[in-house]
């Protein structure tokens, strides 16, 4: 132990508070308590300063989730500030002086300071089991846990009550709050301090309550791995110790490697370097940094045979001895038979067929029996003692395992002993009586079919009511009373700024906090910035004082008192209201609407006329009827009304802000106008031929949608064109639509071809260039050429004829001359021509069918005559063929109804099949 910490500590144990300074803190009960810190413990100090910030205490070994510091700071919630225990009070600043003196100022004690702030105020917790509170006179108990405190009357009989409805060898109890199990052997008997050396301390002003006074002594287990041998320096204090502060000058990291001076609640750490030690395979070092705990398997890739040496396999170097999946296979010691393992090192072993050999029931032995010979049975009964334990076999000597099923017929008795039945011994017997015992819990019947007497426990929930009132027990169904409620209830003002947290029950018998900060409810009228502010309270704001000014549906404003609603009171924590403030005569009730406006208005007529008003209150005043005509202009916009002075009928397209639709919409008289039967006399634009087909009408006519006609350039198609597309259209716009966009299909003027140009406007502009190709004849037809167009328009010209005079059978013939060969072959056919005369006339002459000639040249070759075998031929084939299908049909649907039975059948052996399986044992019977 160092010499500063072992001075702290002899110091510590004499020195006694200050009754003048104390004299403070005793009365401190109404400062406001420490609030909540953080859970989780900081990392370990980075350097050995002594003025180093210790991490936050862990919790103690036994339970480590037992407490933590949203338990603690749920009785001790506030709203005020944290407070410093170095300098707030004199009596928490004597408790911890002793470890500062060793931890440095910048010691953390925030899990400390939760139970110190809130005894040297003298404000303790109610208690969980009686909700009365404790006193600094009344014995306690605190858990080593949770470190709750509790009355020592109440943790008596409670732990008297939870050990009493347990029957087990060893009963146990648990805390209230943590529920941590204690043995029925630890259960409080006398009044101890919070470290356990006095008992029945005497209540002292000058002293925490409860506490000895003196050094608490305890054994620091902040960090069991460390081997700290210390003891806490603070004098004795409720809650749990704080790490121990001392330094080990020379505390090595978790690799060993590296030493440095540290805390000893903190002594084992990391130096971030690698491991380096030697792994459990011994060949290869820890590749992983400093770390706490045992390396991890090594990890190495290499090759490795198995235990036989027969297979070799890339393994980690951890896993470097296995076994493959072949069969040993080698000779055993007799050398007649082979080893059947699987692989293993070292040598197979003895025959496990050599020694004793016996029949298969053990009677008779055969001591020069060679192991690779059978054994004879011996012919005498089996007499193995069968599955069931109680009966033998009664079958000869035989091989093989007995029958594990024992038919023996024998009287069993049921589980619970309330029947008796003579079954198979194999067989369970089982009543159907329903067990009435009572569970461990005392309230639920067991309710199990042939209970033996072990009833299992009861699985209900409790759900009683708690002790609180709100809540019920959600524990499983037990003995005696049940747990408090874990729950605690926040008392706060109507603001929530100012709060405390009683246990749950309580809060019914607690007085509200008094709060002095301004309300922060917004009120909900209309004056939230001109009212003055009030202070924090209970129940409803006060009511406005201010006039109302708010702004009727007529338009005018209200000048009644204020009678905006008003924000509801918080309905948890809410003073009763006082019956003379609700008897109280209000003009106007909060919340509300205005009353009707009283002031004096001028009320038109229904038509809205000049001249024709009337005076009477803004709320009862009606529209009448003058003597003047209506005048409204009619739906049409250009005509008016003719009607004498009536209500106004409100129209499709009347805006909902105009007053004269409020007028209409109030009235039952309302009449429309007159309906305009005229039709449309406007001028369309763009303007067209066309009238408008709506009756006269207000808003703009229509587009005219009628379909106009137009042809192409060309006249080989008709366009459809909608009049108002056609004629928003420009000029060049116009023509390029109607073009068709294929060839021209007009016939050129000079010759008998087409236009080869796009469909155009006006003349085509290829009159005298056609470039296409003409067939170009002698007179008699015997020569032929091919030239363009315009070639053979020269000639005709040359020639002096006009090329629109020639026929288009005759364009381009004539325009070479004959030759020699043309005169022969005009000889030729004359001569033909003669003879083909001759034959006409000897040929008698048949009238030609009226029949078009492609039916005549199709019809040539199919006149066939058809004979009277293949008449019959086709007749026996279509009898077959209807014969062969009937057969098909009739097969199939034979096969169906086979089918059908036989999936019957199947299904019925199937049930069967399952109704044996659920109940096999009336099957076997």
């Amino acid at each position: 132990m160092p010499s500063s910490y072992a001075a702290a500590a002899a110091g510590s144990s004499s020195r006694k508070p200050n009754r003048t300074t104390t004299a403070t803190a005793a009365g401190s009960s109404s400062r406001k308590p420490v609030p909540t810190s953080t859970a989780r413990p900081p990392a370990p100090l980075p350097s050995p300063a002594p003025t180093a910030r210790p991490p936050a205490p862990t919790p103690p070994a036994v339970n480590p989730s037992a407490v933590s510091d949203s338990d603690a700071s749920s009785y001790y919630s506030s709203s005020g500030d944290e407070a410093d225990l170095t300098a707030s009070d004199s009596a928490t600043s004597s408790v911890v002086s002793a470890y500062l003196s060793v931890a440095g100022e910048g010691a953390d004690l925030s899990k400390v300071g939760i139970f110190l702030s809130s005894a040297a105020r003298r404000r303790s917790p109610p208690c969980l089991i009686c909700f009365d509170p404790i006193r600094p006179s009344d014995p306690v108990w605190s858990c080593s846990s949770c470190y709750a405190i509790l009355h020592l009357p109440c943790i008596q009989s409670w732990a008297h009550q939870s050990a009493s409805g347990v029957a087990v060898p060893c009963p146990t109890w648990g805390c209230p709050k943590c529920r941590f199990a204690y043995p029925k052997s630890q259960t409080p008997t006398s009044y101890l301090c919070f470290c356990s050396k006095t008992a029945d301390p005497a209540p002292d002003p000058w002293i925490l309550p409860h506490s000895c006074g003196d050094v608490c002594g305890r054994r620091l287990n902040g960090n069991l791995d460390s081997g700290c041998e210390h003891t806490c320096l603070l004098l004795c204090h409720p809650g749990p110790c704080p790490p121990c502060p001392a330094v080990v000058p020379n505390a090595p990291c978790f690799c060993g490697s590296h030493r440095e001076p540290r805390r000893c609640a903190h002594q084992r750490y990391s130096c971030a370097g690698r491991c380096n030690k030697r792994l459990s395979c011994g060949l290869h070092r820890c590749p992983v940094n400093c770390h706490d705990g045992p390396c991890p398997p090594c990890a190495v890739q290499g090759k490795h045979k198995c235990e036989c040496g027969e297979t070799l396999e890339e393994k980690l170097c951890s896993e470097r001895v296995f076994q493959c999946k072949r069969e040993c296979g080698g000779m055993l010691d007799c050398g007649k038979h082979r080893c059947e393992r699987g692989c293993h090192g070292g040598k197979c072993g003895e025959c496990p067929l050599r020694g004793r050999r016996t029949c298969p029931c053990g009677k008779k032995d055969y001591p020069k029996l060679e192991c690779d010979a059978e054994a004879a049975t011996c012919g005498s009964t089996c007499e193995k003692v069968l599955g069931c334990g109680r009966h033998k076999c009664p079958e000869r000597c035989h091989r093989g395992p007995c029958d594990e099923t024992c038919r023996l017929v024998i009287t069993k008795s049921c589980r619970c002993g309330g029947l008796k039945k003579e079954v198979p011994c194999y067989q369970e017997l089982t009543c159907e009586r329903k067990c009435q015992r009572l569970r461990n819990c005392g309230r639920h019947a067991c309710k199990r079919r042939c209970c033996a007497g072990d009833c299992p426990p009861c699985s209900e929930t409790c759900d009683r009511k708690l002790r609180c009132g709100n809540h019920k027990c959600l524990s499983p169904c037990h003995r005696g009373a049940c747990s408090p409620c874990p729950l605690m209830k926040t008392i706060s003002c109507a603001c929530g700024k100012t709060c405390f947290e009683v246990p749950c029950g309580t809060e019914k018998n607690q007085k509200p906090p008094k709060c002095s900060k301004k309300c922060n409810i917004p009120r909900l009228c209309r004056h939230k910035l001109e009212c003055r502010p009030h202070k924090c309270h209970y129940g409803a704001c006060p009511p406005c004082k201010l006039t109302c000014g708010e702004e009727l549906s007529c338009g005018h404003l209200c000048k009644e008192r204020c009678h905006g609603p008003i924000s509801p009171p918080n309905p948890e924590f809410t003073l009763k209201p006082t019956r003379k403030k609700m008897e109280k005569h209000i003009e106007c009730t909060p919340g509300t609407p205005c009353p009707p406006c009283k002031e004096v208005v001028l009320v038109q007529c229904f038509g809205q006329h000049l001249g024709q008003e009337r005076a009477m209150p803004c709320s009862k005043w009606r529209p009448f009827p003058c003597q003047n005509l209506c005048g409204n202009p009619l739906l049409c916009g250009n005509h008016y009304c003719t009607k004498s002075c009536h209500v106004l009928e409100v129209p499709l397209n009347q805006p909902e802000g105009d007053p004269i639709a409020s007028v209409s919409k109030e009235n039952v008289l309302a009449e429309p106008c007159e309906h305009c039967d005229l039709p449309c006399q406007r001028v369309r634009e763009p303007p067209c031929s066309h009238r408008c087909p709506l009756p006269c009408h207000l808003s703009d006519c229509p587009p005219c949608k009628v379909l106009v006609k137009k042809p192409c350039h060309c006249g080989a198609m008709v366009h459809a064109f909608e009049c108002v597309f056609f004629n928003n259209l420009k000029a060049k716009e116009q023509v390029k639509v109607r073009s068709c966009g294929g060839p021209c299909h007009r016939k050129l003027p000079n010759c008998p071809h087409l236009c080869s140009e796009v469909c155009h406007p006006g003349t085509c502009p290829s009159v005298d260039q056609c470039m296409k190709k003409v067939n170009v004849r002698c007179a008699c037809h015997t020569l032929k050429q091919e030239w363009v167009c315009q070639d053979v328009l020269k000639e005709y010209r040359n020639s002096g004829r006009d090329p629109k005079e020639v026929p288009k059978s005759q364009f381009g013939v004539g325009l070479l001359a004959c030759g020699e060969d043309c005169k022969k072959k005009v000889k030729v056919q004359d001569s033909e021509l003669h003879l083909r005369k001759t034959q006409e006339k000897k040929s008698p002459t048949v009238e030609a069918a009226n029949v078009p000639k492609r039916r005549k040249r199709r019809d040539r070759g199919q006149e066939v005559e058809v004979s009277k075998f293949q008449e019959v031929k086709t007749y026996v084939l279509r009898v077959l063929l209807i014969i062969f299908l009937s057969i098909i049909i009739a097969a199939g649907l034979y096969l169906l109804w086979k089918g059908i039975f036989r999936l019957s059948d199947w299904m019925n052996e199937m049930e069967e099949q399952r109704a044996r399986q659920r109940h096999p044992r009336g099957a076997m019977l």
